[in-house]
């Protein structure tokens, strides 16, 4: 009796193990977990991958805005040095042509103070001696020398013509023109036959002016005043001056018959 209930505990108890054999393992999917986890972490790379694209492009549209300014500027630098080479242009012609004028007008001015009616002729001046001015870019300037100008050469009105050179040589001392101002101021002067006065202004043309074209022309006209005033020895040295520092001016040409003539 006892043996039995021994070998059916046995039996009961192999039972019970085969069974619990017989049942699987529980099983973990692990391919499914992980691809889970891969599939977040994708997604997060590929919006980062976005987002950097993103701002690649932002920045490439900005790249291409700076060269467009760029070229835009460059653009309107380029009319602007083509504007500013244009007006050189133009203002180095109207320079040209104002230079010219006031060579002109110089000519002119000899020729009207020479020929001047009921004055004293004045042979040994060569009308015909033109010289270069300097021409001022200054308006009020250019205005008052014109106005002295003309009171000669268009109104014939000599007398008011000195007051005129007077007034422009005591306001631009330093003027392109004042050379050319005392040089006339003494040529109405000396027609005149006021010699002193003529003396001075020819003499601050060759004391002042060593430059000016009309500096010879100066020296030989106050040679033939101190010749007037009985100042043969400084007429003299004057001439013998002119002949040797302009040998090939005109007003060279004119001291030497002159000179000769004081021999």
């Amino acid at each position: 009796m006892k043996l039995n209930k021994v070998l059916f505990g046995m039996i009961l108890s192999a039972s019970t193990f085969s069974v619990l054999a017989a049942e699987p393992a529980p099983v973990i999917d692990i391919s499914q977990r992980s691809g889970s986890s891969t599939g977040t972490g994708s997604r997060t790379l590929s919006e980062q991958l976005e987002s950097l694209e993103r701002k690649i492009d932002s920045r490439n549209q900005a790249q291409v805005n700076v060269q467009r300014q760029l070229d835009d500027l460059q653009n309107e630098l380029n009319e602007l040095r083509g504007v500013t080479e244009l007006h050189t242009h133009q203002l180095s012609q109207v320079l040209e042509r104002q230079r010219e004028l006031y060579q002109e007008l110089d000519r002119r001015v000899s020729q009207a103070i020479t020929a001047a009616p009921s004055q004293p002729a004045t042979p040994d001046y060569n009308a015909s001696n033109v010289n270069d001015v300097v021409y001022s870019s200054d308006v009020p300037e250019n205005e008052a020398y014109d106005r002295a100008v003309n009171l000669v050469l268009k109104e014939r009105r000599y007398e008011e013509a000195i007051p005129e050179f007077k007034a422009f040589n005591l306001k631009f001392p330093n003027s392109s023109y004042a050379a050319n101002a005392h040089y006339w101021l003494g040529q109405l002067l000396f027609n005149k036959n006021d010699l002193e006065a003529a003396k001075a202004e020819f003499e601050i043309v060759y004391n002042k002016f060593k430059e000016s074209p009309k500096r010879s022309d100066s020296m030989l006209k106050l040679a033939i005043v101190e010749q007037k005033l009985n100042n043969n020895a400084t007429a003299k040295s004057l001439l013998n001056e002119v002949i040797s520092n302009y040998p090939t001016s005109s007003a060279a040409k004119l001291a030497k018959p002159r000179l000769e003539s004081l021999q």
